[in-house]
């Protein structure tokens, strides 16, 4: 991996199902895959780790607690026309947490893959 590589993980349910939403969906590839525990896919400059419940990074903390899937951290994905993605994707039936919702810099929405962790699409001002 470069310098110019942004690595994200994401905990997830199902690492199978995980590969599969994001490159069916968001055009990621597939770098590599130890299923069910842990796998790798890329888009661009964006790794994104994606750790089952049996992978190192699900065991549990000192306190106790375990790293699961969810929170409000996510990643951001620039995309051109917003609504035709939202349509797209709620045709393919993913779970959108807000409606589009447009502030001086462009419009956004959240929306969560298969595991329940939020992935925010925005389209920046001034395109159409």
């Amino acid at each position: 991996m470069s310098d110019e590589t942004v690595n994200v993980r994401y905990m997830v349910d199902d690492v199978e199902a995980a590969i599969a939403f994001y490159t069916r969906h968001f055009g990621f590839s597939l770098i590599s895959s130890a299923a069910p525990h842990f796998a790798d896919v890329r888009r661009g400059p964006l790794r994104l780790l994606l750790s089952g419940p049996t992978s190192s990074a699900g065991r549990p903390m000192p306190d106790g607690r375990k790293p699961g899937p969810g929170g409000w951290n996510r990643i951001h994905l620039i995309v051109e026309d917003i609504e035709a993605e939202v349509d797209r994707l709620r045709n393919a039936g993913v779970t959108f947490r807000s409606d589009i919702v447009t502030g001086p810099g462009g419009s956004q929405i959240v929306l969560d893959d298969q595991a329940g962790n939020p992935i925010e699409l925005f389209q920046p001002a001034g395109r159409p």
